[in-house]
């Protein structure tokens, strides 16, 4: 067994949809109950066939792999697949996976590093320009960042770290063009 199949992969349930997508092309009566649900770790989106009459709450936590009851089969998809209740949930899971694991986001501050000769990953932070990511680089050099509010006490103008990152990760999930990638589907963090 490969190490990809040996990790545990679970995503949160945005929208559950009992009778499928509208758009298939079968009568309402034959589509099967999917779930579209985000990755906690990788921050992919997925599609989730259900096997059975379970009906997984909206911010559940689901296991994909390795593969666990109710779930049949997975795909990924694109913001653009996402019904329009789990486009209205994006927001709230994305905060949720932050909040649970705070210390992850907060090491972005820490680990970020420079892409090219002018930019810094900082840089792709929204909000965050020069003086601002200099004035993290030289926070950091006098140690670690404990917590969001510590961040946020010792950077004059950093006023709210954990919507920022929250927002880059909604950025990167709804545009395929971005060039670089901080959290979804592949990035560093």
């Amino acid at each position: 067994m490969s190490d990809a199949e040996q990790t545990t992969v679970t995503a949160i349930v945005l929208d559950f949809l009992p009778h499928g997508r509208q758009s298939a092309r079968r009568a309402r009566y034959e589509r099967e109950p999917l779930v579209q649900a985000l990755g906690v770790r990788d921050f992919r989106l997925y599609e989730i066939l259900l096997e059975g009459e379970d009906s997984p709450s909206i911010g559940t936590e689901i296991t994909l792999r390795p593969p666990t009851p109710p779930v049949d089969e997975f795909h990924e998809i694109t913001y653009d697949d996402l019904s329009s209740g789990a486009g209205a949930e994006l927001e709230y899971a994305v905060a949720a996976i932050v909040d649970a694991d705070e210390q992850r986001f907060v090491s972005v501050y820490m680990e970020a590093q420079p892409i090219t000769l002018r930019l810094h990953q900082l840089d792709l932070l929204p909000g965050i320009g020069d003086k601002l990511r200099d004035e993290i680089l030289d926070a950091r050099r006098q140690g670690p960042f404990d917590d969001f509010d510590d961040l946020a006490d010792r950077i004059n103008g950093l006023h709210d770290p954990r919507s920022i990152i929250v927002d880059r990760i909604i950025e990167e999930l709804e545009d395929d063009d971005v060039k670089y990638r901080l959290f979804a589907a592949g990035g560093p963090f």
